[in-house]
């Protein structure tokens, strides 16, 4: 039993490494893909890959986090979780909501990829917390540090598009 958990503990922070990744690229490329104001072929091509790439990382985040948080209740039930845990689960909800919001086009541009690559960053910075033993915040800590990290992604990602669209129409010279 302990072999098979250390390979889903790997196989999480290696789907996390690939995913918080993926997502600096997919936002690199989008801001590099609409400087011009249109997405060509070639550019559509290569941020399906990210993409694809992200689905992966998706997925065994899925699969291992449920076989981790399903080993962790079944020894210490409900209230032996920690807020780690549960802003593990927020974090992981809110991934893919957000993503299926939008894949079928019902989350606004100027938020979904902010918020996906907030999720993504926020995993990350959660997994990177560990080894350091710095995991003993509260839920409420937890949540004020989440929201206010969303924020600041919308805004930022947000602000990187104005300056691209300002360049774009001239308003702004390189």
């Amino acid at each position: 039993m302990t072999i098979f958990v250390l390979l889903v503990s790997i196989i999480q922070s290696f789907s996390i490494s690939l995913g918080v990744g993926s997502s600096t690229l997919a936002i690199s490329n989008f801001f590099v893909a609409i400087a011009d104001g249109k997405i060509d072929d070639t550019e559509r091509r290569m941020m399906g890959v990210v993409y694809i790439v992200l689905r992966v990382a998706m997925i065994l985040i899925l699969i291992s986090t449920l076989i981790l948080l399903s080993l962790a209740y079944a020894s210490t039930g409900l209230a032996g979780m920690s807020a780690f845990h549960f802003g593990q689960i927020m974090a992981t909800i809110v991934l893919f909501v957000n993503a299926m919001l939008m894949t079928a086009h019902l989350m606004p541009s100027n938020f979904g990829p902010a918020i996906q690559a907030g999720n993504w960053y926020t995993l990350g910075i959660l997994f990177a917390l560990v080894p350091l033993g710095l995991t003993g915040f509260t839920f409420t800590q937890f949540f004020l540090a989440y929201i206010t990290w969303l924020v600041l992604a919308v805004s930022i990602i947000n602000g990187i598009m104005a300056l691209l669209r300002a360049r774009r129409h001239g308003v702004l010279t390189k």
